[in-house]
């Protein structure tokens, strides 16, 4: 038999290896993310009874296994259970590092309101339940997964690769990005940040719809409306009434909607949008994305809860308190109304706005302060959006269609909030890029019975990875 002949009878042989060995690769780096998101799962990192730290020692702890040296591992934050982990992976240094964020803290969970234990991690019908499941803990998963995993293929990135683990971005004082950039600036400073707490990427039950990424996000500001009042004896009523004033002035609220604004971010959010939607919609996502937006399209767009959102700052009522006796006038009445502003927009011009709008003398409107774990105000200010950076959006493209060829990726702004306005404000771009599938129809997030598609979770094991390698690849 000739040496061709030879090399042909053996090459189905040896890609029958290279398959099986890629095969068992692939299973146990998904086998090693699953276990490190149940183990996030089951530790309590919950403001009331949690400990982030315990989920920062324990990430940690496996991050020594892998072989990063202490020097580049640090713990640290204003108290005891709120401490953040934060890891050098060395570079080359031919470029400025790239920072990788996610948050540990998740929000409440009461056992009677789920069916079953929110904090026991478990597997059902192609799902991981679990509180921190979909915000965010498969994402920190992710990341750890990767980390470990280049570690070990002695791979040496062009440039250092930091993560930050941290506390309290659902809320409480002890804000770790926050607190970084305060007391460890050096720790976290970043040519521009990577969070995968946003730019979802979104499907439609087995259709893929797109690849998010978040370069924007609306500003989170509570305002307090107030009416004070001498109050008196409930026998004897006047329409000068603290409840009837705040309450005039709430649906004055409701029925008031804040101009059009649109962005270099929401223009191409819409231009990419409209090329896989239909009729009316595509129609008005294309005239919205022109400037300036056409009224009319975003007025029809605008009854969407969603896109309204997208084109508007939002305010609206979501707590309520007043009077102090049953038989007596109130003396008080008081509502939180939550501003969701829109990025660039001024939160005290927001105020004066919602103060035109209640038009009322009676009724003053106040920014809430929002403070730190040592008691400071942390300032209001707007949040410039990030500019759409060639190297980031071409990685992300190149990720993406190894994986999903055709799919787009599309810059988006997060109606909600996360710790990306932290760095954006400190001058660090910072884009959100979460790295796996989530269905558009089924948001769990802070809900009852939270959880993430196993699928979406494994494909993103992978995605992750490549980033990574994408972002910091010597070339």
């Amino acid at each position: 038999m000739t040496r061709v002949a030879k090399f042909a009878v053996a090459l189905p042989l040896m890609l029958s290896i290279v398959t099986s060995v890629r095969a068992q690769e692939k299973e146990k780096n998904q086998q090693l993310a699953r276990e490190i998101l149940q183990q996030l799962i089951e530790i309590n990192t919950t403001d009331s009874a949690g400990s982030v730290t315990a989920a920062a020692e324990a990430m940690a702890k496996r991050l020594r296994q892998a072989g990063f040296g202490e020097q580049d591992i640090h713990l640290a934050g204003p108290r005891d259970s709120k401490k953040n982990l934060v890891l050098r992976f060395r570079g080359q240094g031919k470029r400025r590092p790239v920072l990788f964020i996610g948050h540990l803290d998740v929000v409440e969970a009461r056992r009677t309101d789920w069916s079953s234990d929110p904090f026991t991690f478990s597997e059902k019908a192609g799902y991981f339940y679990g509180r921190g499941t979909e915000d965010m803990k498969a994402g920190d998963a992710l990341l750890v997964t990767s980390l470990v995993r280049l570690k070990a293929e002695g791979y040496v990135p062009d440039r250092d690769l930091i993560l930050a683990l941290t506390a309290d971005e659902e809320g409480g004082s002890a804000n770790g990005v926050d607190w970084l950039l305060k007391n460890h600036r050096d720790w976290i400073d970043a040519e521009y940040a990577i969070n995968l707490d946003g730019g979802e990427f979104e499907r439609d039950g087995d259709k893929r719809l797109l690849a998010g990424l978040q370069a924007a996000e609306k500003v989170y500001v509570d305002y307090q409306f107030e009416s004070l009042n001498p109050g008196g004896h409930s026998s004897l009523p006047s329409p000068d009434n603290a409840i009837y004033h705040l309450s005039a002035a709430l649906s004055r609220l409701q029925s008031f909607s804040f101009p059009v604004n649109v962005n270099e971010i929401t223009r191409n959010y819409f231009q990419k949008t409209a090329s896989f939607s239909k009729g009316q919609t595509a129609e008005d996502m294309r005239a919205v994305a022109k400037d300036p937006p056409d009224a009319s399209a975003a007025a029809r767009l605008s009854q969407s809860a969603y896109y309204n959102s997208v084109l508007h700052t939002t305010c609206v009522a979501t707590m309520l308190a007043g009077g102090h006796a049953a038989n007596a006038l109130p003396q008080t009445a008081r509502a939180n109304v939550n501003c969701r502003i829109f990025p660039g927009e001024d939160p005290e011009s927001v105020r004066k706005t919602l103060e035109s709008v209640a038009a009322d003398a009676k009724v003053t409107v106040t920014i809430v302060p929002y403070k730190d774990d040592s008691g400071n105000v942390i300032p209001t200010v707007p949040v410039p959006p990030s500019p759409l950076l060639p190297e980031v959006t071409q990685a992300e493209e190149k990720t993406v269609q190894a994986f999903w060829p055709g799919l787009p990726v599309v810059p988006t702004m997060s109606t909600g909030a996360t710790d990306g306005r932290f760095l954006r404000i400190a001058g660090i771009p910072t884009y959100g890029i979460a790295c796996m599938f989530f269905e558009v129809n089924d948001n769990r997030a802070h809900g009852k019975d939270e959880r993430v598609g196993v699928k979406d979770f494994y494909e993103g094991v992978e995605v992750a990875y490549q980033l990574i390698k994408n972002l910091s690849a010597a070339n």
